[in-house]
């Protein structure tokens, strides 16, 4: 018994350094170790630390909704624009007087309105994905200067003030414990229930898992609206952490979510990847956009940084899953060989 469970440890032991997620982690360790030489120590420093976990909780909620769709095989370009709508909402609901919590409410209920709509013009109306949540982006972005007048709005609530610029212990900040709880929930969500598991196979075999019983286009719904809505909270926590909703908010964070998931090993293609993986891509590319800010660059070289950034990505990705597609082809050949022979 001793030795079948030793046996046993060891082999997870050996997949977990053959996995794609050890890979990651080298990564992560080889870009951290590089960006202290290069910043002279000071990238690797606690305030630092600090700086990019703030910054990663706008980002992360962004990544895990498009982390999802991406398993699903969609992908979703309106989640700027309607985070920047939601959270300008929640402010002029909070400067009229309505009590914060119930402007956080309005305002997610708006975003999950909003993840209908995509849905229902992706699954209704046989949109593609990128046509029809471009267009809703364009129109979030419009409403946006619609209801702030194009000028940013004040967040009047203390208490959202405080959420978003607050730590415990006075280097962990508040949202960054929120994201990190997040990304646990969706991991244990998309591995561990039927729905995950679902999402999975929308995504490898989409007329499989219609024949198979499942309901790919409800679930499509949930994943659109799952990620406006986490678009909308993005948008809050970067509001309450600036302490005013602006007419850009998140928009400048349109791809960062779907970079980060890539980085992370979550494939355009569909059916792999996971929310452990994505969150370490996060970390990549916030450390990466930290240590860009640390060396001097400035804003535009930082944009072109990232661009590059995610073509490597995508290369990366591309190849990745070419490589898989040769060794599944390669495998049902041995097989059909195999019962030719007998």
């Amino acid at each position: 018994m001793n030795t079948n469970t030793t046996k046993a440890r060891f082999s997870i032991v050996r997949r977990f350094f053959k996995s794609k997620m050890f890979t990651l982690i080298l990564f992560l360790i080889f870009l951290v170790v590089v960006f202290s030489v290069i910043t002279g120590g000071n990238f690797i420093t606690l305030p630092n630390m600090r700086t990019i976990l703030q910054t990663t909780s706008v980002i992360g909620l962004l990544a895990i909704g498009a982390g999802a769709l991406m398993i699903a095989g969609y992908v979703d370009l309106s989640v700027g624009g309607i985070g920047t709508m939601c959270a300008v909402a929640c402010a002029v609901l909070v400067r009229a007087g309505a009590p914060w919590w119930l402007s956080v409410i309005a305002a997610l209920v708006l975003g999950a309105l909003c993840g209908w709509i995509n849905s229902f013009l992706i699954n209704k109306l046989n949109f593609q994905p990128f046509i029809a949540t471009l267009a809703l982006a364009q129109i979030g972005e419009g409403l946006v200067h619609i209801l702030s007048n194009s000028q940013p709005v004040r967040l009047e609530s203390s208490v959202m003030r405080d959420i978003g610029g607050g730590r415990l212990f006075t280097y962990i900040p508040y949202t960054a414990i929120f994201v990190i709880l997040a990304f646990i929930i969706y991991s244990l969500l998309m591995n561990k229930t039927r729905f995950g598991r679902s999402v999975y196979l929308i995504g490898a075999n989409p007329e499989a898992s219609r024949l198979s019983g499942m309901h790919p286009k409800r679930i499509v719904t949930a994943l659109f609206i799952n990620s406006s809505v986490l678009a909308a909270l993005s948008g809050i926590i970067h509001m309450s952490r600036v302490a005013s909703a602006t007419v850009n908010g998140i928009t400048l964070n349109r791809f960062s979510g779907m970079t980060a998931a890539v980085l992370g090993g979550i494939s355009f293609g569909g059916g792999t990847g996971g929310m452990a993986g994505a969150f370490i891509g996060l970390l990549i590319l916030g450390s990466f956009n930290n240590a860009m800010t640390l060396i001097g660059l400035n804003a535009y070289l930082q944009q072109t940084a990232a661009g590059l950034l995610l073509i490597i990505a995508l290369i990366a990705d591309y190849i990745i899953v070419r490589r898989s597609r040769l060794l599944a082809l390669k495998a049902t050949l041995v097989v059909v060989e195999g019962d030719d022979g007998n």
